[in-house]
């Protein structure tokens, strides 16, 4: 088991984490009961659209860092 400990694993795990989430959320199920995966990632990353908009433009945000 590998551990993650650094800023910059976390900060990956946590992005890969939220991608998974909105994916789910696009067809139709949620990932936490709190705010969700769609408005932390319009929010931090400043992407507009619908949930399958901003999958993909965040699929491409995952793709630039080599993720």
């Amino acid at each position: 088991m590998a551990m993650i400990d650094t800023p910059e694993g976390i900060q990956a795990y946590r992005m890969l984490t939220l991608h998974q989430g909105l994916r789910l959320e696009c067809k139709g199920m949620r990932l936490t009961r709190g705010r969700t995966c769609y408005a932390i990632i319009k929010d931090e990353f400043g992407l507009k659209g619908s949930k399958e908009n901003v999958l993909r433009q965040f699929e491409e945000i995952l793709q630039e860092r080599g993720m």
